[in-house]
């Protein structure tokens, strides 16, 4: 449903990674407004897929989509990195090569069909010119960060309305206007953040 995604709206999936409860996506806002719907597409068929294989009724995800918006440059690929590191974390494997439902067997080995992975949009972002450069760079960043213990959970990346730099943090902040009055901006020393309020989250329930 992800590859439909791409197919019937556009997508532009950056990175991916699908575990058995949960899917965290890497997506490249074209302005297109393709995203909701196609969040929609794929939480709403597999739920249907789900219950009809299962043969029961009800909801099936918790919780709507969760959106924080990724600065470029080194946050984009730190953010492109933990994703990876997704089942690592969960101690289910040692290397993201060994999950094979993710965004990272993709792009160190891209298929011939059905792909996923908008590689020429990942490239652009990350100002990588060649495929291979892209290839080694990924491959030496996850290295790096499994080397350095870098697994740990940063729930910054998926819980907070925006990651980067503290200008393009504020500047998040500022668009967001009057809805992010009593949100803060945070910082860990790496990277900025606008903290999400725990209440106002949960309280934003959708079919």
């Amino acid at each position: 449903w992800l590859f439909e995604a791409r197919r019937r709206y556009g997508l532009s999936v950056l990175n991916y990674t699908v575990t058995s409860n949960h899917i965290h996506l890497l997506v490249h806002d074209q302005g297109r407004e393709e995203i909701a719907p196609s969040m929609q597409l794929v939480a709403g068929r597999t739920a249907q897929e789900y219950n009809k294989r299962k043969n029961r009724k009800g909801a099936f995800w918790e919780d709507r989509y969760h959106a924080t918006a990724i600065d470029k440059d080194q946050y984009l690929a730190r953010c492109l990195v933990y994703i990876d590191l997704n089942m690592v974390r969960a101690g289910v494997v040692s290397h993201p090569s060994a999950w094979p439902d993710c965004g990272y067997q993709e792009i160190q080995n891209p298929p011939k069909r059905y792909r996923i992975i908008d590689i020429p949009a990942l490239m652009a972002v990350l100002g990588i010119d060649t495929e291979e450069e892209l290839h080694d760079r990924h491959n030496d960043w996850v290295e790096t960060a499994l080397a350095a213990a870098q697994s740990a959970r940063e729930p910054c990346w998926s819980t907070s309305l925006a990651v980067g730099s503290s200008e393009y943090v504020e500047d998040i902040k500022r668009q967001l206007g009057i809805s992010s009055r009593y949100r803060q901006v945070c910082s860990n020393g790496e990277y900025s953040f606008l903290r999400e309020l725990s209440d106002s989250y949960k309280a934003h329930f959708e079919p």
